[in-house]
């Protein structure tokens, strides 16, 4: 089966870490690498308050966007990876549809 794209957008929990947003991109880029992501892009977004608060604790968070290649299983593996870690407070994994050959790409 051949490698299907995808992107993750996390929402790092910054509040009372003693370490930055720099450091927990590239532990997660790392760590998600060695999962077996082929990475493509990753976009960092300004920190941003969420529009409906469900704890004091986290009125805010740090997003992060990775773009990346992997197998079909991949995204449930990301899930259950991240899903206890402390500095992860939201995690959403989407397939992105293939990328069509365009009549210029095509022609070169």
């Amino acid at each position: 089966m051949s490698a299907r794209r995808y992107e993750a957008m996390f929402i790092l929990d910054t509040e009372g870490k003693d370490y930055g947003v720099n450091e927990m991109i590239t532990r997660l880029t790392s760590e998600l690498q060695s999962l077996g992501a082929q990475l493509e892009d990753v976009q960092k977004m300004d920190k941003r308050p969420f529009a409906r608060v469900t704890s004091r604790k986290h009125t805010s968070g740090y997003y992060v966007v990775f773009t990346f290649q992997g197998e079909p299983d991949l995204p449930e593996k990301i899930r259950r990876h991240f899903l206890y870690d402390p500095d992860v407070f939201r995690l959403r994994v989407y397939r992105l549809p293939e990328k069509k050959e365009t009549a210029e790409s095509k022609a070169s």
